[in-house]
């Protein structure tokens, strides 16, 4: 905190979580995708990197509803064409 507060003033609304545990939270978001990609042993490009990655990310925001799919016009529709719409929306 010392270090932030050195930097400049920090915002009203920051957070201070004392807890070594609460990064878990984002590690456990984050371990279905490392799963994945150690098992390709690692990309060879950059770009081929970002789009798997993105890909996969873009797949697992649509299994948790991280969209609003009300204000896509896509309140009960299949998965594929959630994917086609938000690709789309990009």
């Amino acid at each position: 905190m010392r270090e932030m507060r050195a930097e400049g003033p920090l915002q009203e609304d920051t957070k201070i979580r004392s807890s070594k545990y609460l990064n878990n939270l984002i590690e456990q978001d984050h371990r279905d995708i490392k799963s994945r990609t150690n098992v390709m042993l690692g990309f060879k490009r950059f770009r081929n990197a970002a789009i798997t990655l993105g890909g996969t990310e873009l797949m697992y925001r649509i299994r948790k509803s991280q969209f609003i799919l009300a204000k896509l016009g896509l309140k009960d529709t299949t998965a594929p064409a959630v994917w086609n719409a938000v690709l789309s929306a990009r």
